[in-house]
Formats: C-alpha cells, structure tokens, sequence
C-alpha cells in the first residue's frame, strides 16, 4: 500500500524539546529546568472565574471571535500598555498564542513567500511556515550582540521574495530583548521593503530593567504588523489554552475565516477566566515576575560560579549558556546530562542551528529544584 501521508510533513523534523521529555518520562527522579511553563498554580481568583463559568452553565460556543467584553478588554491592555488603538473587527481570541501565529501564517504566506526568522527561535516557526510552502530565510543571532537583532543582520537577509519576518521579544530560547532603540533602527528597514511582521510577544510581561516596548506601537508599523500574545506565561495558564492576536481589518477577516473552519471559537471557560485576568490579575504579574527576577539572578550567579559563560537575559524565564567548550555537540551533552545526573535541559540546536553550542534552562521553577539542577550540571561538567 501507498504511503498517504504528505511529504511536506514528512520532512518536517518532530521538535526537539518534545524528545527529551519522552526520554525523561523513562527514567525515575529527573529534574527538568527544560519546560516553558511557570511553576506557579494559576491564580485563584483566575480560577474561581473558570469554575464560576461552568457552574453558571456558560458552556456554550461564543462568537468565533471570543466573547466581546474580553475582545473589549483585551483592546483596553493593548491601548494602556502600548497606546494602540485596534478596533473590534481586528481582535481574535484564539487557542493559545500557538493558533495565533499559524493562522498569520496560514492567512498571508504563499508558496514561494520567504520569511524571515531570525535564530534561536521558538520551534513551531519554521515548520509552519514550510507547511504552508513558504521558504524560511535564518538569521544566526549572535551571543556577543545578546542575540539581538541588528540593522545589517536584516537587511543582509531582505530579497525580492521577502514577503515577512517573524519576531519573538523576549525572546524563547535566548531571554534576549529588543529595546526601544534597537526596534527604532530596524524599523525603516521594515517599512522601506514593505515587510509583513508577526510579532509574538507572549513574555511581554516578563522582562527585567526595562518596560517591554511593542514594535506595533511605531509609527508606521500597526498597519504592518500581526501582534500575537496570551495569558499562559503572565497569569501562569498554559493548560487553559487561550491566546489573542491583533491585525488590521483585512488580514484579520482571513485569519477569523480560518479560525471559523478550524476552530469555531476558543474554550468558553478559559474565556471567563482571562477576562478576571484582565481585570483584576495584574498583581498577581508583578508578584511573578519579581520572583522570576530573584531566580534568574540566582542562576547567574550559579553559572558564573561554575564557569559556564551565559550572558545575561533580560526577558522570558530562560537562560541560553554556551557548552561548547567542553567537546560535545548540544545534543549530546543534554543526553548525556539526562543518562549520568538524570537533569534535562534543551540542546540549543532544537531552536535552530545557530543553536548549537548552547542549552536552553529554565528558570520557571522553584530555587530549592534550581540549586538542586546547578548541583547536577556542576557534577556532570567536572567529570568530563
């Protein structure tokens, strides 16, 4: 018999952060500073309203955009926080931030378009964009420049086929952060070539030193830009799925056309919920991202101590510390950390090949577990 599935996905590699969590779940007693996911329960009054939802019987499809008070909210947080101003027809509540960027994609990417992406990215990028038959163009991100994105590096990359570029600040797997003057010198280049940009900003809550600045909030660049976020990382929600995403009226007429056929609107109860979020959870941020600062701190410190050189991130809950001095690719040297102290981290290649050389730690959880991770990576480095 045939084989009947598409060779597109067939040539798609599964991520690499999904491998060592299948091996992980084969070995007793694994510390894992690998997942992207806060340690924190949700909050309860976020919670509360979830529950509150379903025993009120609110359990019914919304409109396939979500519920209007939380559109209604949600162009209130872009407008106090960024002082863009979207109307109703250019919000979408989607299943997490996940749906958002595939349906930018799927919505303006053609055969043949290339887009950009500069690396180390988020995993999902790159496949979705060669789902769609779009051609993904790299950026290699320096460490030396905190694996920011500078004027030369995009323009180098521009060709007539340049259709968009894909962003992600702060950055997953980096920590890296763009701040105001660095968006500001890659902004004409953008409007100059009449770039599309996706924006993904879903650690926006989570930087350190500095307030997060939105490229959308340029002048020039809301009319160019699909902005993408969600509630899984700032109000610790990831398991209720929801996300949101922001795009002038005639992209977001296609992106809601797809998300009509696929989707027809994101889970009612995880809506309720996000609207308390909103409302009322942003202690609760500042609360987070205060201890996520003592954690990265901590891990700064403990990576200095053991001389394994990191720069340091401003943003997210990860650290990207370079390895490659010690003789073994990052892959190997996760498997082998994983196999002789039972700690999993993320070879840096998952996110890209000018990953290499790096592993990819997360911060996202408790000190006593971290102290507990630094003690096992600091036994595993002396004896190689």
């Amino acid at each position: 018999m045939k084989d009947f599935t598409s060779k597109v996905i067939r040539g798609i590699k599964p991520s690499g952060i999904r491998k060592f969590f299948d091996l992980a779940s084969t070995i007793e007693g694994c510390i894992s500073l690998g997942v992207g996911e806060p340690d924190y329960d949700t909050p309860a009054h976020i919670t509360e309203a979830g529950s509150r939802s379903l025993i009120e019987g609110n359990t019914f499809y919304t409109s396939n955009q979500g519920m209007p008070a939380l559109r209604q909210e949600i162009r209130s947080w872009v407008k106090k926080k960024y002082g863009l101003d979207y109307e109703d027809n250019e919000v979408l509540v989607t299943v997490g931030g996940s749906e958002a960027i595939d349906l930018a994609i799927r919505a303006c990417i053609e055969p043949g378009d290339e887009v950009i992406i500069p690396q180390p990215s988020y995993v999902a990028y790159p496949a979705e964009v060669t789902m769609v038959g779009g051609i993904v163009k790299t950026i290699p991100l320096q460490a030396k420049n905190e694996f920011r994105l500078t004027p030369a590096e995009l323009e180098a990359a521009i060709t007539p086929k340049t259709k968009a570029i894909i962003l992600n600040y702060p950055n997953n797997p980096t920590g890296a952060i763009m701040e105001k003057a660095d968006l500001e010198a890659i902004v004409p280049i953008l409007i100059e070539h009449d770039l599309l940009v996706i924006t993904d900003e879903i650690y926006s809550e989570l930087t350190y030193g500095s307030n997060h600045v939105s490229i959308a909030s340029f002048p020039g660049m809301k009319e160019r830009c699909i902005y993408v976020n969600g509630f899984s990382k700032a109000f610790s929600m990831t398991g209720w799925r929801l996300g949101y995403t922001l795009a002038p009226a005639s992209i977001m007429k296609q992106m809601i056309k797809i998300h009509q056929y696929v989707i027809m609107c994101a889970p009612t109860p995880a809506q309720y919920a996000a609207l308390e979020a909103l409302r009322h959870g942003q202690n609760d941020v500042v609360a987070m991202r205060e201890d996520y600062d003592d954690r990265r701190k901590f891990m700064l410190g403990e990576f200095k101590r053991i001389g394994i050189p990191c720069f340091e991130p401003k943003g997210a809950f990860y650290l990207f510390p370079y390895i490659g001095n010690y003789g073994k690719s990052s892959e190997q040297f996760c498997l082998e950390l994983l196999e002789q102290e039972k700690l999993i981290v993320v070879p840096g290649n998952a996110f890209g090949d000018s990953g290499e050389g790096f592993i990819r730690v997360s911060y996202a959880s408790a000190v006593e577990e971290l102290a507990d991770g630094i003690e096992r990576l600091e036994r595993f480095i002396k004896r190689i």
